[in-house]
């Protein structure tokens, strides 16, 4: 091979260098290629034609960043990778999103919050736009409650009209404020609760409590009232709620007028709501368990109301006992009764303390006199006959299968001498109300003009009284 034809494989001399300063013609041609090859990558909408013209504009722009001049010491350095995103310089990122307000004050967030409700209506239903100006709405809303409602530091305990008030700490129970009706936002909201009578409210509600706690009613005066649905018209309340004296009327202007099943007298819509709850007059007169619309004051207050003996049913109603039979069973505690003074003197019984069994209805080896409505429902629904078999059934074993000392306390029947040993609560024995002896009934009825134990009593008072003779003088 000649020397003229010999080739060496030494690089290809670099292109005459430019000057340091750039032309404008071909910096604009550069920034516009920049602008067209330098897409969103997350914009997936490209043909085979520009991946071709993209491609030759990369290899174009490649030889043209070679000879590119060095910039001067100082400079910030530009450098460009082969998936930048968009720079957004095509945004204007001076303009408003869809209904944002830049509020700080009540009145700019109720503006904000009218200006966002008329964005969602025109824009098209069901559009990603309106959702999103709906969420917006959502939180416009939420500041507004709490600019009304200060995230300040509230007492935990409050004592208003006899009201006892503890903060609540739950944040995502939802209930709605006794005072205003409106929901109560536990995670930007403080409220309270009444310890007495669950009254619930904000804590900017609870200066504005005109209603005096219910237990304070129950303490001072536990009774129902028994006549039914006692109504008085409203001319007799002027017109105005029985509680917070707003105006009413039967035709709702300006308010609507309810009525309370329990103390028949009328309430605005804020002091009633509906309620539903057994209205104890129409139970011990009519053995009706249907329950009725009451107002918020009564409702607390039968809540309060229905485990306590307050009702003395044979003298309210003494033929109820005739016509229901669900009630014949609850006769059973009147052998718990019976049964007591066994337990009182039984150890045994006394260490298994046996009588808490009832200790949810203590007024069962007190009396039986006194009954609550919660015992009257549960007759009705059967549960309290079937607990009282159950205890009755227990307390019998133990004095006469169980317990020796129990069983040596029986009786023996006076009068006809024969049988098994006899307990005052069996269902075929007699108790003479004087002395308390226990016989057979038909022995006792057979019998019943004479008693030998009170017989035998009246005899020992007259030896123990009779006046000494003469010879025990001298």
């Amino acid at each position: 091979m000649g020397a003229g034809s010999y080739q060496t494989n030494s690089p290809p001399t670099s292109p005459p260098q430019m000057p340091n300063r750039w032309d404008a013609m071909e910096y604009d041609e550069k920034l516009a290629r920049f602008r067209q090859a330098h897409l969103n990558p997350f914009n997936k909408e490209i043909g085979p034609r520009q991946h071709e013209q993209r491609a030759s504009e990369e290899t174009s722009e490649v030889a043209s960043e070679e000879a590119l001049p060095e910039l001067p010491p100082g400079e910030p350095e530009f450098c460009c990778t082969e998936r930048v995103m968009d720079l957004g310089l095509s945004e204007d990122h001076f303009s408003r999103p869809v209904g944002l307000f830049l509020a700080s004050d009540i009145q700019q967030l109720r503006q904000a919050i009218e200006e966002c409700k008329q964005v969602i209506l025109e824009l098209p239903e069901h559009s990603e736009k309106q959702k999103d100006a709906v969420v917006r709405l959502i939180h416009l809303r939420l500041k507004l409650q709490e600019l009304k409602d200060p995230n300040e530091d509230e007492p935990n305990i409050r004592v208003l009209l006899e009201h006892r008030f503890y903060k609540e700490k739950s944040k995502s129970v939802k209930q709605t404020c006794d005072k205003c009706n409106t929901i109560i936002w536990g995670l930007i909201q403080t409220w309270y609760t009444c310890t007495g009578c669950y009254y619930r409210c904000h804590s900017k509600c609870l200066n504005f409590i005109s209603k005096p706690c219910v237990r304070s009613k129950v303490s001072h005066q536990a009774e129902y009232e028994l006549n039914i649905c006692p109504e008085t018209g409203l001319d007799s309340q002027d017109y105005r709620c029985a509680e917070c004296r707003a105006p009413i009327s039967l035709r709702g202007v300006p308010s609507e007028a309810r009525q309370c099943d329990y103390t028949g007298q009328y309430y605005c819509s804020h002091c009633h709501w509906n309620d539903l709850a057994v209205i104890p007059a129409r139970v011990v007169h009519n053995w009706d368990f249907e329950p009725r619309k009451v107002s918020r004051c009564s409702m607390r207050y039968l809540a309060l109301m229905v485990s306590r003996p307050v009702l003395r049913l044979r003298e309210i109603n003494p033929l109820l006992f005739n016509y229901v039979e669900e009630l014949v069973e609850i006769r059973l505690r009147q052998d718990i009764l019976l049964m007591k003074p066994y337990f009182i003197t039984c150890k045994e019984a006394m260490e298994a303390r046996l009588l808490l069994q009832l200790q949810d209805r203590q007024h069962f080896v007190e009396n039986d006199e006194m009954y609550s409505i919660q015992d009257l429902l549960d007759a009705h629904t059967g549960r309290l006959g079937c607990s009282l078999t159950e205890t009755h059934t227990l307390f019998a074993k133990h004095i006469k299968l169980d317990c020796e000392r129990c069983q040596a306390k029986g009786f023996v029947c006076e009068l006809c001498r024969e049988g098994d040993v006899l307990f005052p609560f069996d269902s075929h024995t007699s108790v003479c109300t004087e002395c308390s002896a226990v016989f057979h009934r038909d022995c006792y009825y057979d019998n019943s003009t004479t008693c030998p134990k009170c017989a035998r009593l009246t005899l020992r008072k007259q030896s123990l009284f009779q006046e000494p003779g003469p010879d025990v003088d001298a």
